[in-house]
């Protein structure tokens, strides 16, 4: 079985999320020892080369914090001509969303078990990626946490080295304040293009993102959601 521990680095002093504890079903554990092989990533693999990997060169989407991975695996499951990866530091959702891909015999999703910064730095080739998916991170809702929100200037710059020219950056919270943050980060690094020219800067839910249960429960007692899509310009 993957060590859950060593497999997600410890390198940073400050993270954008704490690792929770998850009760392992069977099933979940077992896809640990059955499918890992055929679906999972290793950071100390170094640089991927995708072509590889999938074995086949196809527009690649990049998931960062996929939960449980229902909407991860809904875009792969209607988009097989895309390649999607996930990366998650929740190993149960990790193990569910493994089980659901073998049984539907996906081929075209891949899953790291590890920090995105880590991924981004070390596994993804400069210019590679078509689209980055960051739906609901957490918002570290505390003035004191907001250090460890992920979208920051530095995770920016990381981000765009990534995407090819042209490529997105999606993010979706539903919470405002945090849209607000990420917003006017992206709004000052350099090198994107806000793709939405109305909402004060949020763009319409694109039909490509499913809505998640917490989303849908969200929507019925009144909140908001916020999408934010920033392309690469140069």
């Amino acid at each position: 079985m993957v060590n859950m521990v060593s497999n997600v680095s410890r390198s940073r002093a400050i993270r954008s999320y704490v690792i929770r504890g998850g009760r392992f079903t069977k099933a979940q554990r077992r896809a640990f020892k059955q499918v890992w092989e055929e679906f999972g990533l290793d950071v100390g693999s170094g640089l991927l080369n995708v072509e590889v990997e999938f074995g086949l060169l196809a527009p690649l989407v990049i998931e960062i914090g996929f939960g449980m991975g229902d909407s991860l695996f809904d875009m792969a499951q209607k988009n097989p001509e895309n390649n999607f990866i996930g990366i998650e530091v929740y190993a149960p959702g990790v193990g569910r969303l493994m089980n659901r891909a073998q049984s539907a015999g996906l081929t075209n999703l891949r899953i790291y078990l590890a920090d995105a910064n880590d991924v981004l730095e070390n596994c993804i080739g400069m210019g590679s990626i078509d689209r980055l998916q960051l739906y609901f991170p957490d918002p570290w809702h505390k003035k004191k946490h907001h250090k460890r929100r992920l979208v920051q200037k530095e995770f920016a710059e990381l981000v765009r080295s990534r995407l090819r020219l042209g490529g997105v950056f999606h993010m979706a919270t539903d919470w405002q304040p945090y849209a607000e943050h990420m917003l006017s980060v992206m709004n000052l690094s350099e090198g994107f293009e806000n793709c939405a020219d109305t909402l004060g800067g949020y763009s319409l839910k694109p039909k490509y993102r499913p809505f998640t249960k917490f989303e849908q429960r969200g929507r019925q007692l009144g909140y908001g959601t916020w999408d934010l899509l920033f392309k690469r310009r140069i």
